[in-house]
């Protein structure tokens, strides 16, 4: 059985950063940077969690989860 979370990628997700973060918050930043992401654009592969999901949600206008 598996978990509802996961995806065709076992259970990973793409996340991609496409909006700059100037003139967001030092917080906003920090979020960016945690996900190990350093330049616009850039894609980075992370577990399919709830707390990674949640992590994207709190900067959504920054980050997006694409297939």
């Amino acid at each position: 059985m598996a978990k509802e979370t996961e995806n065709e990628n076992g259970g990973k997700i793409k996340i991609q950063y496409y909006r700059s973060s100037i003139g967001y918050s030092k917080k906003q930043k920090t979020i960016v940077r945690s996900l190990g992401i350093t330049k616009l654009n850039q894609s980075v592969e992370r577990p399919d969690t709830p707390s990674m999901r949640g992590i994207v949600k709190k900067v959504p206008h920054l980050l997006r989860i694409i297939d």
